[in-house]
Order: structure tokens, then sequence, then C-alpha cells
């Protein structure tokens, strides 16, 4: 299935959680389409951010949410992914 990266990636998470990865352990968290693979959230990460990802875990939220944790290779701090959208 070829979606939008748009439509994979719906918005990150910007809670105390979030920001405490994000520093801690360079991880990103997005809420992503319910149907969407870790394949999909990867490349759609990739192809957005012009970044490489080591590795995403997914997670349904009591909410009937999908949450994505993408972890970014040491070169990319995920800080500067956050401050590119604004977010810190």
């Amino acid at each position: 299935m070829n979606m939008d990266p748009h439509t994979i990636l719906k918005y990150p998470v910007n809670t105390e959680k979030a920001v405490r990865l994000m520093e801690l352990e360079n991880k990103l968290i997005f809420i992503v389409d319910l149907k969407s693979s870790k394949k999909e959230i990867k490349d759609s990460f990739e192809k957005l951010f012009k970044l490489k990802v080591k590795k995403v875990n997914t997670m349904l939220t009591p909410q009937g949410k999908k949450k994505a944790y993408i972890s970014l290779s040491k070169e990319t701090p995920a800080v500067d992914v956050m401050t590119q959208l604004g977010l810190v």
C-alpha cells in the first residue's frame, strides 16, 4: 500500500514523556494512521524529514489511536526534528 506520508504520520506527541524520550533516547513519538505498518511509518518519516530511522515501535492507545515510537540514528538529534516542526 503506497500512502501519502502526511496521511500516515498524523502529528507528533508533545508530552513530558515524549520530551524525556527525545532527550534521553533520541526517540520521537507520533500518532500515526491505524492501518499503517512499521515499514510504512519508517519510509514516510525518512521521506518527509530526509533522516535515517533506526527502529519503529508501535502501540495502540486506550483511545484507539496508534502511537509510533521512532528511534533515530545517533547522527540525527531528535531535538532537531522537533525544532524543525516548531515544537521545541
